[in-house]
């Protein structure tokens, strides 16, 4: 009776034994559940707040603005901020933007005298106007330009590259023929910019080593466009151009400079030297537009059309120097 007894006992505590331990893994797995949870939250706070660091995009809808916004300036930086206006506009119907070229010089002078809201240039202000006069605007820097030499096709079959002492020599007319840097026996023409061109100034800097470019009054122009057709026209032509206009088009071809061809990757490497920032200027207090357009113009969602259109993405760049800036 007593082995019974004990027997009937010890099922009877196996039996609170086996419930004791139910009950211990239900706790643990509504433990484990709740930290589950806890953790899946924290990871999607995390997810919210972007990658390395990053601001994630913003999704909300942006806030309405109206108005006008006016431009004017580098022919270098126009296809970037035309295409950044249309995109813009779609989510500002209230806005009209109006945009032209004529060079650094020019779009510097009118954002300063105020007659533009926007002054685009691919050299800092202080370079083209009065420490005065550019201490009072605000530098906003949007990407990298890199500039390219272009010949005429014809050149092209034989000249693919030039030292930076034959490219100084053909710009300033000491050479003036082809044959003399192992091309055709033809003259050379020269398309070139007026003074108050940023891009000019860039390349007589870094290509040039800042020699003064030689004129050509009949086909001199700061119209970007104007000139690759030019080139593309006239027979033995020789200018230099940005990048992005040459993203789409094969009417011309680039020429290396000793041996390094015009290229977003050689730019950032640093291995090609011809390149600058590329700015927009305004006054210390711009109209809401504008501010709200050059908030659109840096932003992480338009960033991604940069490279794109043939601009380099500043962050990129593998070499830090200030002579550019």
């Amino acid at each position: 009776m007593a082995l019974v007894s004990y027997s009937h006992r010890q099922k009877q505590y196996c039996h609170q034994g086996n419930s004791v331990r139910g009950a211990m893994k239900m706790i643990l797995k509504n433990k484990w559940k709740k930290l589950a949870v806890t953790v899946l939250a924290g990871m999607m706070v995390m997810g919210a707040l972007g990658c390395g660091g990053q601001k994630a995009a913003d999704t909300k809808k942006p806030a309405a603005v109206s108005g006008n916004i006016t431009g004017s300036g580098s022919s270098a930086l126009l296809p970037l901020v035309k295409d950044a206006a249309e995109s813009f506009k779609k989510q500002h119907k209230e806005v009209s933007i109006s945009l032209n070229a004529g060079g650094s010089g020019m779009g510097l002078k009118q954002v300063s005298d105020g007659s533009v809201d926007m002054g685009n240039s691919d050299v800092p202000a202080a370079s083209k106007l009065p420490k005065e006069k550019a201490d009072k605007l605000v530098d906003h820097k949007i990407c990298v330009m890199t500039v390219a030499t272009i010949v005429n096709k014809d050149v092209a079959e034989k000249v693919k590259s030039l030292t930076k002492q034959q490219l100084t020599d053909i710009f300033t007319a000491k050479i003036t023929n082809w044959k003399e840097v192992g091309g055709p026996d033809e003259p050379i023409t020269l398309v070139t910019r007026p003074k108050t061109s940023g891009t000019r100034a860039l390349f007589s800097k870094y290509a040039m080593g800042g020699a003064e470019e030689a004129a050509n009054k009949s086909l001199e122009t700061d119209n970007s466009g104007l000139l690759v057709q030019s080139v593309a026209q006239n027979k033995g032509a020789i200018g230099y151009v940005a990048l992005p206009y040459l993203t789409k088009n094969d009417t011309v071809a680039t020429v290396a400079i000793d041996g390094v061809a015009p290229t977003l990757e050689n730019t950032y490497s640093g291995k090609y030297n011809v390149w600058g920032y590329e700015h927009v200027y305004t006054s210390k207090n711009p109209k809401a537009a504008v501010k709200a357009f050059l908030d659109y113009l840096l932003s992480a969602d338009y960033g991604k059309r940069i490279e794109e259109l043939g601009y380099g993405v500043s962050s990129k760049m593998q070499v830090k120097d200030t002579a550019h800036d």
